[in-house]
């Protein structure tokens, strides 16, 4: 790949229709489609309403001169009792196919843990479909561990609404 001109920036209000273009991308990569429930107006309230439960930053590139966004990763505070600290959970990390192996995914991660490290959290966690190789050669040579011993437990949809009764 070519030297590129690469800015992370906080995603903006604008950014919306894009990010929904992306996370789309992310579903289908991940075969997922069936899940995806994004509408631009749904993501626009969660992520700049008055209470944001996440926060987005957008990986840019030029592109004839302008910028075009090819990437974004969506992560929150969680907070860990043991440390006693809140830490960052990466929920999605995404760079568009034909924008990968050009450092794009990896400044995004750096970037990621430069902002926990300035917010005092005491870790940077995400997860990896056990299936996505790629993915997690890639973390594991930016130096994260893939945790054996730990499972995600998930309660959503139609079950979430029967268990909360």
């Amino acid at each position: 790949m070519r030297a590129m001109s690469l800015t992370i920036r906080p995603a903006q209000p604008a950014d919306v229709p894009t990010l929904v273009d992306l996370i789309r991308a992310l579903a289908e990569y991940e075969k997922l489609t069936h899940l995806f429930a994004v509408t631009p107006e749904k993501l626009q309230a969660q992520l700049f309403g008055p209470r944001p439960p996440a926060e987005v930053l957008m990986a840019d590139i030029l592109v004839d001169g302008r910028p075009r966004s090819v990437g974004y990763a969506l992560f929150f505070t969680n907070f860990s009792t043991f440390l006693c600290q809140p830490g960052l959970y990466l929920e999605d990390l995404f760079v568009l196919p034909a924008h990968r192996g050009g450092g794009i995914g990896r400044a995004l991660l750096t970037h990621l843990g430069g902002l926990a490290v300035q917010r005092g959290c005491g870790r940077f966690e995400w997860s990896v479909l056990d299936w996505n190789e790629p993915a997690i050669r890639f973390y594991e040579a930016m130096g994260a561990t893939v945790l054996p011993d730990w499972r995600i437990c998930r309660i959503a949809g139609e079950q979430l609404q029967r268990f909360a009764r």
